[in-house]
């Protein structure tokens, strides 16, 4: 009667083997933090106005949505809007009566989020 009982008690560390050994089994959830892009942004025209209009998601901190207008390569003028939570979008206008290659430069906290373009004929 002994002798069953010795064996179970010498293979029972065998037996543990087929079973998960490390803790958690579930590991915890990845904490993601996006980081702050532009997820709408045109360039367009309206009579003699140029209109950039362009929207934020993601976290960031509140601060100043830049523009930088260029003709060519010939820069035209520089904007900014304050966005903070309750407000993610800003327009931008810039005062373009003659037609050609515009581009628009869209920066949060420095860091350069996207450019638009606008390419006209001088026919249009």
């Amino acid at each position: 009667m002994r002798r069953p009982v010795l064996c179970l008690l010498l293979l029972a560390p065998l037996l543990g083997g087929c079973r998960y050994t490390f803790l958690p089994l579930v590991p915890p959830p990845a904490q993601i933090t996006l980081p702050t892009r532009i997820v709408t942004a045109t360039l367009r025209r309206e009579g003699d106005d140029l209109i950039v209009t362009a929207a934020l998601s993601g976290q960031f901190r509140a601060g100043y949505l830049s523009v930088v207008w260029y003709r060519d390569d010939t820069e035209q003028g520089r904007d900014s809007v304050y966005l903070d939570v309750a407000q993610r979008s800003a327009e931008f206008r810039l005062a373009a009566p003659q037609k050609g290659s515009y581009r628009a430069l869209l920066s949060h906290d420095g860091v350069l989020l996207r450019q638009v373009e606008l390419l006209e004929n001088g026919d249009l």
